[in-house]
C-alpha cells in the first residue's frame, strides 16, 4: 500500500506529522513524502520534513494525504500540484487532507459536490469551491476524507487505518500511540470563550500573511 504525502515549505507539521504517524503501523504500507522539488521542507514549527520522492515518482498511490497551512496560496496555485492530484486522485483508493489542506484538494476541482471539512477558521471557503462545508471533525464522502483542524489529522488517519486494515488493527494504533486526548480547554470555536475566539482569529491572521 503505497501512501504519498505532499510536502511543502510552510506546511503545518502536525498535520502530516501526525497521521503519518498513524499510517506507519498500517502493515504493508510505503509512506512516499512528495513534492514538486524534493528535500527539505521547511514547516511551520522550525523543524523540516524531507520529501523524498518527486510528484511523478509516485504518480498512482493508493492514498494521498494533503496536509495544511497558514498560508495555503501558494500552493493551492501551484499547477504541477493540481494535475498530479487530478491524476492521483483517478486512481486512490483513499483522496485525504488535513486543515487546509482541503483547500488545495477543492483547487484541483476534487471536492465538487462533496461534503468536506477543514479549519474551523477557514471553513466557509469550501463553498467557492462547490462543496458543502460542514462542521464535523472528520468528513466522509465517497473516497475522500476531510479532516478538521491539525490534530484533527490523528482522528482522520485512524478512521482510515479502521477503513483500510480492519478496527482491531486501528484500535492497537490508537492503543500503541497512547492517543487519548484530555486537554485542558476547548478546542472548538463553538465552546470557547468570545474574547479567545477573536485573540486565535488574529492571530491566525497575522500568521498567514
Amino acid at each position: 500500500m503505497e501512501i504519498a504525502i505532499l510536502a511543502f515549505d510552510g506546511m503545518t507539521a502536525l498535520d502530516a506529522v501526525g497521521p503519518a504517524q498513524v499510517l506507519a503501523f498500517l502493515p504493508g504500507r510505503s509512506l512516499r513524502w512528495t513534492s514538486p522539488d524534493p528535500g527539505p521542507k521547511r514547516t511551520d514549527a522550525g523543524v523540516s520534513v524531507v520529501a523524498t520522492h518527486a510528484l511523478a515518482d509516485v504518480p498512482a498511490p493508493d492514498i494521498v494525504l494533503v496536509p495544511g497551512g497558514l498560508d495555503m496560496r501558494p500552493v493551492m496555485a501551484d499547477t504541477r500540484v493540481l494535475d498530479w492530484l487530478r491524476g492521483a486522485h483517478a486512481r486512490t483508493q483513499w483522496t485525504t487532507s488535513v486543515c487546509t489542506g482541503a483547500l488545495v484538494l477543492g483547487a484541483a476541482g476534487l471536492l465538487q459536490g462533496r461534503r468536506a471539512t477543514t479549519h474551523w477558521a477557514m471553513l466557509d471557503r469550501l463553498a467557492k469551491f462547490g462543496a458543502t462545508p460542514v462542521s464535523e471533525r472528520v468528513v466522509v464522502d465517497d473516497k475522500v476524507i476531510t479532516a478538521a483542524g491539525v490534530s484533527a489529522g490523528i482522528d482522520m488517519a485512524l478512521r482510515l487505518a479502521a477503513r483500510v486494515a480492519g478496527d482491531t488493527v486501528a484500535q492497537g494504533i490508537q492503543l500503541g500511540i497512547e492517543y487519548e486526548p484530555d486537554p485542558p480547554f476547548t478546542g472548538s470555536p463553538k465552546t470557547a470563550p468570545a474574547a479567545v475566539v477573536e485573540a486565535a482569529l488574529r492571530s491566525l491572521a497575522g500568521a498567514g500573511g
